[in-house]
């Protein structure tokens, strides 16, 4: 009798085991039919908390980061503030002639002549509102833009390359692609950063830098558009624009974490580029991607 109780554990781990890798297959799937008949090239990375929870499509390939870069380069500032070369309360004048007018920057229409703020508020501004004059700010204060590629080599790191700031990129179209990653290296990074096993941050740095994810303004209707309402994702987004001459996003980004009604997570790390599609078509395919990928984690929660 115990014999067969046994073999029926046995068999009905088999049978679960099974049914949940067709489902993540499904959800590949799933993914799939969201982008085959799009014109654009979609890259995405998915990982739960469970090694066989993840998945990835053109997940080696390179893409333009645009505004995700600010969230490594946020990391790489925090790095420093815990070396004790900076700190959160640092005050640092920014002058009128840094608001360039044509950088997308909430700072700037808030101190139009410049002001005194601390690292802390540029950090905010520069992550949850995508501020493109903080950004460059942050940069000139570590060194420039290979600083931050080189915190994240030296920390094995390697698919990701930071060579220009803001002002560079946006003002040469064809120049965004030298600040690359690939979706798997933007997982990885969200994974390193977030489970803080090998102490990258204090922990006073680690709470700063994911309650300022949390509360991130921009890209609504990505990666949350379609989450249950008060689902908590922790995101970072970039976007190229549209180019004028040919009608192409060169990116239309979204990575993060999202987080279950019963405590667990996944990663999800979503890039667009060369994109015939519209802005709302593009933001669309990152929404149902995402509401697939919550769909499966649901299914499976224990």
């Amino acid at each position: 009798m115990k014999k067969l109780v046994v073999l029926s554990i046995i068999i009905t781990m088999c049978i679960s085991n099974k049914a949940k890798a067709q489902t993540i297959e499904n959800l590949r799937d799933n993914i799939e039919a969201i982008t085959k008949s799009k014109n654009a090239i979609v890259g995405l990375a998915i990982q739960g908390t469970n090694p066989e929870d993840t998945l990835s499509i053109r997940g080696t390939e390179h893409f333009p980061m645009q505004s995700v870069f600010k969230f490594p380069i946020a990391l790489t500032m925090l790095s420093e503030i815990d070396k004790g070369n900076f700190s959160l309360d640092q005050k640092i004048t920014i002058s009128k002639n840094e608001l360039l007018p044509t950088l997308w920057s909430p700072l700037r229409e808030e101190y139009p002549e410049g002001g005194i703020l601390s690292i802390a508020n540029i950090l905010r501004y520069t992550v949850m509102s995508s501020d493109n004059v903080g950004c460059d700010v942050l940069l000139r204060k570590l060194g420039g833009p290979i600083a931050v590629e080189n915190y994240f080599h030296k920390r094995g790191f390697n698919d990701f390359e930071v060579k220009i700031n803001e002002e560079t990129m946006q003002n040469n179209w064809d120049m965004q692609f030298l600040n690359w990653t690939t979706p798997k290296e933007a997982n990885n990074i969200l994974k390193a950063f977030y489970e803080n096993k090998e102490n990258q941050l204090s922990h006073k740095n680690h709470e700063f830098i994911w309650n300022i994810m949390k509360e991130t303004e921009t890209g609504k209707t990505r990666l949350k558009g379609q989450l249950p309402k008060g689902t908590l994702v922790a995101h970072k987004t970039g976007w190229s624009g549209v180019n004028e001459e040919t009608g192409i996003s060169a990116a239309v980004n979204d990575i993060g974490i999202v987080f279950l009604p019963n405590g667990n997570y996944f990663y999800i790390s979503i890039f667009i580029t060369n994109s015939i599609e519209d802005t709302e078509t593009n933001e669309k395919i990152i929404a149902d991607i995402a509401k697939s990928a919550w769909d499966y984690f649901s299914s499976t929660e224990n």
